[in-house]
C-alpha cells in the first residue's frame, strides 16, 4: 500500500522514491489517514505554486495547516497565527511586522548574530557532542530571545517548548503524554509576558511593537498575542535549528563541497539555498478547498484537505536539474522551502543570514568536523529534522 502519511516512513529518510513515482504517475494523490479521513498530496512544483498562490480556492484558515483535524479550541488558536490566516486578515497582521524583517534591517543584525555564533562555538570542547542540541539549538534561541525581548534565563525554556510543539509525533521528544500541551505552555508564557509588558514603557523589540500596534482598528489582547507569539517563536527556533543541523549533515555527506566552502566563503549564500532545498525544514503545509475545483485534471471537492508537499516539489526534475544531487553551486535555485505567495516566510532574510554567518564561523574555528555516530531523524511527517547528530569538532 502506498503511504506517505505514516511518520514511521520518515525516520530513515524522506520517502523520495515514493514521491518520484507518484509525481510521475499520480501527481495529485489521494492519501488515506488512520483517522478515516483523506487528503490530496500535491507533488509537482508548479501545482504546489498554484495552490499556494490561489488563497481564495485553498484556505489556510478553514481547517488549519496540519493534516490532522483539530478540535475547535485548537483550531481557533491556530487561526490566531499568521501561517493560518487568510486575506485580508493575514495582510493586516503581517503589514506592521514586515518592516522589521526587511533585508536591510536584518543585515544590520549581522554583527550581533556573528557575536552569538562566536560565543556558542568558542564554548565547544573537543569531546563528542550532539550538534543538534549542544550547538544549533542555541543560536535561534538567543536570536529570537533578543528579538522578542525575552529574559535571558527564559531562552532555552522557550526553545524547549518550541521543539516539543513541533515534535508531537516523536515520543522521544514529546516526553510525558500526560504533560501539559507545549502550545498551551508557550501561550500561557506569552500571556504573562504581554501582561507584564503593558505595565512598563515600550522596549525596542518585537513584543512591544506587536502590543503597541493597532491591527484592524484594535490592539491585540493578551490571548491574541499568545497565539501570535507561539507561531513566531516556534518558527524562529525550530526551523533554524533544523536548517543548521541538516546543513552540516549534508556537507558531511559531501566532503568535497564542504572543502569548497572552506576554500571560498563566497559560496556560502548558494550553499544555504541548496541546504534549504535539499533538507527543507518542513515537509508540507495543508490547505482546505473552499469550493469544488480541479487540479491537474483531478476533481477536488469543497472541504477536502490539500497538502503542498515541499519535499517533493523541491526535487521536481521539471524545475531542478539533477534534483537528487546536493550542489552548493546550483543556480538558479527557486526552492519552495520558504513557501511562495502571501505566506512567503516573514523570517526568510533572518534564516539566510543565520545560516551564512553560522557556517562561516564554524569553518573559521574548526579544521576537522567528524561524524562519530549514526544521525537520528525525527519521527515526523511534518518536520524534516534531525534529533541527534553526533560529531567531534577540533
Amino acid at each position: 500500500m502506498t503511504d506517505m502519511y505514516s511518520p514511521d516512513h520518515y525516520v530513515d529518510s524522506p520517502p523520495h522514491e515514493l514521491f518520484d513515482e507518484l509525481r510521475n504517475s499520480q501527481p495529485v494523490y489521494r492519501q488515506a489517514m488512520p483517522d478515516g479521513t483523506e487528503y490530496w498530496a500535491v507533488l509537482r512544483y508548479d501545482d504546489v505554486v498554484a495552490v499556494a498562490r490561489d488563497a481564495e480556492t485553498y484556505s489556510a484558515s478553514l481547517g488549519g495547516v496540519v493534516l490532522e483535524d483539530l478540535d475547535e479550541s485548537s483550531l481557533e488558536a491556530m487561526r490566531g497565527m499568521l501561517l493560518a490566516m487568510d486575506q485580508p486578515r493575514h495582510g493586516a497582521h503581517r503589514k506592521p511586522l514586515s518592516p522589521s524583517f526587511k533585508a536591510r534591517i536584518i543585515a544590520e543584525m549581522e554583527p550581533r548574530i556573528r557575536e552569538i555564533c562566536a560565543s556558542i562555538l568558542d564554548n565547544v570542547g573537543d569531546e563528542p557532542l550532539d550538534f543538534v542540541h549542544d550547538v544549533t539549538a542555541k543560536l535561534p534561541s538567543q536570536v529570537m530571545g533578543e528579538l522578542m525581548g525575552l529574559p535571558e534565563g527564559d531562552w532555552m525554556k522557550v526553545h524547549e517548548m518550541a521543539e516539543r510543539n513541533t515534535s508531537g509525533q516523536d515520543p522521544d521528544i514529546v516526553g510525558d503524554p500526560d504533560a501539559e500541551n507545549p502550545s498551551v505552555s508557550m501561550a500561557m508564557y506569552a500571556m504573562g509576558l504581554a501582561a507584564e509588558r503593558r505595565t512598563i514603557d515600550p522596549k525596542p523589540d518585537l513584543t512591544s511593537l506587536i502590543l503597541d500596534t493597532e491591527i484592524d482598528g484594535r490592539f491585540m489582547s493578551d490571548v491574541d498575542f499568545s497565539f501570535f507569539f507561539v507561531q513566531m517563536v516556534t518558527a524562529g527556533n525550530d526551523t533554524t535549528k533544523t536548517m543548521l543541523a541538516g546543513g552540516l549533515a549534508a556537507l558531511l555527506g559531501h566532503p568535497d563541497q564542504m572543502q569548497a566552502l572552506r576554500d571560498d566563503r563566497s559560496k556560502l549564500p548558494g550553499a544555504v539555498e541548496e541546504i534549504l532545498r535539499w533538507a527543507n525544514p518542513l515537509h508540507y503545509f495543508r490547505r482546505t478547498a473552499t469550493v469544488d475545483t480541479e487540479l491537474r485534471g483531478q476533481a477536488i471537492a469543497a472541504g477536502e484537505k490539500v497538502a503542498m508537499i515541499y519535499t517533493a516539489a523541491n526535487r521536481d526534475p521539471e524545475v531542478f536539474d539533477r534534483p537528487h544531487e546536493f550542489d552548493i553551486t546550483r543556480s538558479p535555485n527557486p526552492h519552495l522551502s520558504f513557501g511562495i505567495g502571501n505566506h512567503f516566510c516573514l523570517g526568510a532574510h533572518l534564516a539566510r543570514l543565520e545560516g551564512r554567518v553560522f557556517f562561516d564561523e564554524l569553518f573559521n574555528r574548526f579544521e576537522n568536523i567528524e561524524l562519530v555516530g549514526e544521525p537520528k531523524r525525527l519521527r515526523s511527517n511534518l518536520n524534516n529534522s534531525l534529533k541527534h547528530l553526533p560529531v567531534t569538532l577540533s
